[in-house]
């Protein structure tokens, strides 16, 4: 399948919003979004208030809850949260933004949003730049012929090995079967990542998500893998 793999469309994503936004959502991404965003690609330790010595990059945050765990657990990190979707967007944003100070909250020192495709970042982004990266629960897109839309691809892995700093971690979970079944096979015909089994329990230091918690409810075993970027 990986040998037959057509190259990656424009968009990897379909819709971009799913239920109609309320009053206060629609307030979360025209004013303060803007001032949330992540803003400094070519250099991003640049990007936040306060003066950072890493950076880590979650890769389709969903509702957010992950990437808000995840910072509380290093908090001298400069942590870049991507997602496209405007539903997570404001999930997210509700998360940061306390109500009533939509038009005037201090952003998070050391926490931005890319609210773009996060190959667009990687693609600004300069060399062995990241301490760590994110991809947790992604759309499978378990239909065969979707398969050049998931994000574990031969050009994205590329793009991660670049932009990650040698020694430095990727961690990947899914519940989908279909997409553990390609993310061994993917990353099993690589040679820019150390790539062992993935832990069937959530290791320590992980950070939950709503996904994750909605696999368990249906009876799925997530995977969770911890790939490590070779020289």
């Amino acid at each position: 399948m990986v040998e037959s793999l057509k190259p990656q469309p424009e968009r990897l994503y379909g819709r971009q919003r799913g239920h109609p936004l309320r009053a206060r959502q629609q307030h979360l991404l025209e004013k303060a979004l803007p001032r949330l965003s992540f803003t400094s690609p070519e250099n991003p330790t640049a990007g936040f208030s306060d003066a950072v010595s890493r950076v880590f990059l979650e890769i389709g945050f969903g509702g957010g809850e992950h990437a808000v765990g995840q910072a509380e657990l290093n908090p001298d990190v400069g942590y870049i949260a991507s997602e496209v979707f405007e539903n997570g967007l404001c999930s997210l944003l509700s998360r940061l933004v306390p109500e009533g100070e939509e038009d005037t909250a201090t952003p998070p020192p050391h926490f931005r949003i890319w609210a773009e495709d996060a190959r667009l970042l990687l693609k600004d982004m300069p060399d062995a730049c990241l301490d760590r990266a994110y991809l947790m629960f992604p759309d499978p897109w378990p239909k065969a012929r979707h398969a050049k839309r998931r994000f574990v691809h031969p050009e994205n892995i590329k793009q991660m090995h670049r932009v990650l700093k040698p020694g430095a971690i990727w961690r990947v979970a899914s519940d989908h079967p279909v997409y553990q079944e390609w993310v061994t096979e993917v990353m099993g015909k690589q040679n820019l990542f150390d790539a062992p089994p993935p832990a069937k329990e959530r290791p320590e230091g992980w950070s939950p998500t709503r996904y994750e918690a909605k696999a368990f409810r249906e009876g799925r075993v997530p995977f969770y893998w911890t790939f490590t970027r070779r020289p």
